[in-house]
């Protein structure tokens, strides 16, 4: 019997050895049959939810692959939590029904039809971030158009085109949303304008920094996303924060930072080693609080043509105290710099600040007053005669550069984009000033002055709400 067994078990081996043989050489001779990656819906959600996914997977898949890769969908949020609306709500795509009657695809069927807005708003954002959404709204980044209609003589006098307005001024600053023959006008929309109004009443748009669809933090966090806007002769942050050492640190070392940590965690020498405008602005660190106000840790309004407090800028004036929140940014700056540090680079921006007032600003705009009341510029318009540009710019491009130089640490904007232009800007317009006092000689006014057609009267949606 035992012979037997041993015989059974030598034949019962020397099969399966050949068995293995056979597959181990099956499968290296096989070609090679990757499986295709698929998105796959294993959690519950609506039918029609399913439905936007599975259509847009197939009509826009670069939509679908981004929201497929971002934080919504691995909580699963889709489509339908952001883009649904109630079928009375005025910016309801009446274009998006037709997806309903098309007979080329399963979904294409009114059982599956439901109101969809093209727009998302902050309000649509609040039903899950409430905090940010707060912070947001009081921001001067969600009520910027309100700010221009007070302080910008191109819309007050009309000196560029509505178009010009459209293409330009508002694809920042946001636009005045509109429905134009039951479709989004095309000259509002598309636009994520970060002080957009909403046809839902709501101010503001979250994707001009956490873009559509992916609403990544690690693209928010970086310093490009606020580069989009803010760059150029009149504001450059993003030019002056690559000059300076913050931007240098974080140009060598940006591949190390841990830019997905979870928003209130990310720390600075522990996640990234120097910071970024959001870093410094909006995030949390030691013990200040994460917030998407940006008005918030400000002691300066240094974007004016006067510089003061953000509490005393009439356009918008700060719910807050500039002495509390210079403590809330010295708290931040002192997670990577000591006191004595921090202290006196306050005490040169302060510097700067005081003698740009003085020295530059005040003289220049009282010039200006005694012009217009000699009769020798013409107040009706802007822009028109040239020591109007002039006092424009003084404060608009040379003044702020210098200011905003100094409060970000970029010495180059300081002094040569800043200061040295603002000398030869000042002395030039003083110079003819002077020339048509003496003289008692008008200015002269441009007669060809291009596009100045645009609407001067200020639209009821910019007038302040009740914060």
């Amino acid at each position: 019997m035992k012979k037997s067994l041993v015989i059974a078990v030598l034949v019962f081996g020397a099969a399966a050895v050949t068995a293995a043989g056979t597959y181990i050489a099956g499968a290296q001779t096989a070609a090679n049959m990757a499986k295709q990656k698929e998105f796959r819906i294993e959690r519950s959600m609506p039918k029609e939810a399913v439905a936007c996914i599975e259509c847009h997977k197939r009509e826009n898949p670069g939509l679908f692959a981004d929201w497929a890769n971002s934080r919504h969908a691995s909580a699963n949020i889709t489509c339908l939590d952001c883009h649904l609306a109630e079928a009375f709500d005025p910016d309801v795509s009446q274009e998006h029904y037709k997806q309903y009657e098309r007979s080329d695809m399963k979904f294409g069927t009114s059982e599956y039809k439901i109101p969809i807005s093209a727009v998302v708003t902050p309000k649509d954002c609040s039903r899950c971030h409430p905090d940010e959404a707060k912070q947001y709204g009081m921001s001067k980044h969600a009520n910027t158009h309100e700010i221009i209609w007070q302080i910008d003589p191109w819309l007050k006098k009309g000196m560029n085109s509505d178009f010009e307005r459209a293409t330009g001024c508002f694809q920042c600053h946001g636009t005045i949303l509109k429905v134009k023959d039951g479709k989004l006008d095309p000259e509002t929309w598309p636009n994520v304008g970060v002080g957009r109004i909403n046809l839902d009443g709501s101010r503001g748009s979250c994707t001009s920094c956490h873009t559509r669809h992916r609403f990544s933090v690690m693209e928010a966090r970086k310093p490009e996303a606020c580069g989009q806007c803010h760059l150029g002769p009149d504001h450059p942050q993003i030019e002056i924060y690559m000059e300076s050492k913050h931007g240098s640190i974080y140009t060598a070392f940006r591949d190390e930072y841990n830019w997905n940590a979870a928003p209130g965690t990310w720390t600075p020498g522990v996640d990234f080693r120097g910071p970024t405008c959001a870093s410094c602005h909006m995030s949390g660190s030691g013990g200040v609080l994460t917030s998407h106000d940006v008005t918030e840790r400000l002691s300066w309004e240094i974007q004016a043509p006067l510089t003061v407090r953000p509490e005393d800028f009439k356009p918008f004036p700060a719910k807050t105290n500039w002495q509390v929140e210079r403590e809330k940014m010295k708290a931040v700056c002192m997670q990577c710099h000591g006191k004595t540090w921090v202290d006196g680079h306050y005490v040169k921006l302060d510097k700067v600040v005081e003698e740009y007032n003085e020295v530059y600003f005040k003289p220049a705009k009282k010039m200006l007053g005694d012009l217009y009341a000699k009769g020798l510029l013409d107040k009706s318009r802007f822009f028109d005669e040239r020591l109007e540009v002039e006092y424009y710019e003084l404060w608009h491009h040379e003044g702020r550069r210098a200011r905003m130089g100094a409060a970000m640490m970029a010495p180059d904007y300081t002094w040569w984009h800043g200061f040295y232009e603002c000398k030869k800007r000042y002395a030039n317009y003083m110079e003819e000033a002077r020339e048509l006092i003496e003289h008692n000689q008008k200015a002269y006014v441009a007669k060809d002055f291009p596009n100045a057609t645009g609407n001067t009267q200020r639209p009821p949606e910019t007038l302040p709400r009740k914060q």
